[in-house]
């Protein structure tokens, strides 16, 4: 057989389905100059189903339904039951939200909450050069490459008395980062069970910190 003759052609397409909820910022519009950051929001197992409106039980879209008003075209995903984050399915999501949306490339962020926490370190390790900053609360321990760390600023939050991600899972994850040179802010609250994300998400430093944070260099999808 020749060489000529091993020539092979396909294609693979995947049908992936995530619901997800999008709060717009007041002052959208789909033809700003410059776009609008975004905001990824990754909820616990406490709210994975078929149902977008349980997602406002806790968390970032809590505080949105309760009126809050952010500057980022903030998208709220759900996790199927029994499943976990799929980084793969999340960076699709993101490509979706960016084609359908006035998104500024360069402030992307992601953020989620004890399973999303961990799905934030599963994304980021995946795609960590598309975000201007993360920030993963209660997260459990996630093995990553620091390397695709070096130019993302992270800051994790933890209850210390959390009885059910220990907070020992993000002080190694932050000892990982740090002793690669990645650069890794950590805030423990000290009378905090695992309910470590409504003082954070309440919190309006925490915004302006991500806001604050903007990729010199564009990665196109």
């Amino acid at each position: 057989m020749k060489s000529d003759d091993l020539k092979f052609s396909g294609q693979l397409n995947i049908s992936i389905e995530l619901p997800y909820r999008v709060y717009l910022p007041n002052d959208y519009v789909d033809n700003h100059a410059s776009g609008f950051p975004l905001l990824l929001f990754l909820h616990g197992a406490g709210e994975r189903g078929s149902d977008l409106t349980a997602l406002a039980k806790t968390g970032l879209p809590k505080e949105l339904e309760q009126g809050k008003q952010l500057p980022f075209v903030t998208v709220c995903p759900q996790c199927p039951v029994k499943e976990a984050w799929d980084e793969h399915k999340l960076l699709a999501l993101l490509d979706k939200i960016i084609a359908d949306y006035n998104i500024d490339l360069s402030r992307l962020y992601v953020t989620g909450l004890s399973m999303g926490g961990r799905g934030t370190w599963q994304l980021a390790n995946l795609a960590g050069n598309r975000f201007a900053a993360i920030l993963p609360i209660c997260p459990p321990f996630f093995w990553v490459n620091p390397d695709n760390f070096k130019t993302l600023p992270v800051w994790c939050f933890h209850g210390v008395m959390d009885s059910v991600v220990p907070i020992t899972d993000s002080v190694k994850m932050v000892r990982l980062l740090r002793a690669a040179g990645c650069e890794v802010n950590f805030t423990t609250y000290a009378n905090a069970d695992h309910d470590s994300w409504s003082e954070t998400y309440s919190n309006p430093a925490i915004y302006d910190w991500l806001l604050s944070h903007q990729r010199p260099q564009v990665d196109e999808p």
